[in-house]
């Protein structure tokens, strides 16, 4: 039975081929599909809770994507191979990664800013380079959140509610994405510790 996805709105649409590599063959709805994603990414985030290694590198962030959807896509930490609605080039996914890793080690030795806007600046730039092809939103508020702890911070409570579905919440996390792409972070930063 094919899977029947219904995105809601900002999400990104996975392409035919991406499809093909879930691994679940018992998911075949969007409910289903969030609930094993979900079950997974608990699984990913009790990994990463106890990882003591460097978490600004590429093969940690790669790692940790894997970790969270690894069960559920066989592209799991692989970086997207087609442009999307959202992201960088496909092909630029690993130089803009660098640079952003190299900006967070920069802005972290110097204080550039306070704590909790060096992990929501991160957020928002791992989401805008949009490196997999499926879960970027939530692999980067799960990153977020353990570079916030890595600064002495609590996690982020990202609105307290889930963003997989249509809500206001989600709603209002796109409007805070949507002004930090204009530069403006005070409506991300409030909204990550709503």
């Amino acid at each position: 039975m094919p899977l029947n996805l219904d995105y809601p709105p900002g999400a990104t649409p996975l392409d035919p081929d991406e499809l093909a590599s879930l691994i679940p063959g018992h998911v075949v709805t969007q409910g289903e599909l969030n609930e094993w994603e979900q079950q997974n990414i608990l699984v990913g985030d009790d990994w990463a809770r106890k990882q003591r290694k460097e978490i600004l590198n590429e093969v940690f962030v790669r790692q940790l994507h894997r970790q969270m959807f690894g069960e559920t896509w066989k592209w799991a930490g692989e970086f997207r191979k087609s442009d999307k609605n959202i992201g960088a080039d496909w092909l630029t996914i690993g130089v803009e990664l660098k640079k952003l890793l190299d900006d967070a080690h920069y802005q972290i030795e110097h204080a550039s800013y306070r704590p909790d806007e060096i992990a929501v600046r991160f957020h928002h730039r791992l989401v805008a380079i949009h490196p997999f092809p499926n879960g970027n939103g939530r692999h980067a508020r799960l990153i977020a959140d353990l570079l916030a702890e890595r600064l002495g911070q609590p996690r982020f409570t990202w609105g307290s509610r889930s963003l997989t579905d249509a809500t206001d919440t989600r709603q209002r996390y796109i409007a805070a994405l949507q002004a930090a792409d204009a530069r403006d972070y005070a409506p991300l930063l409030a909204f990550a510790r709503s």
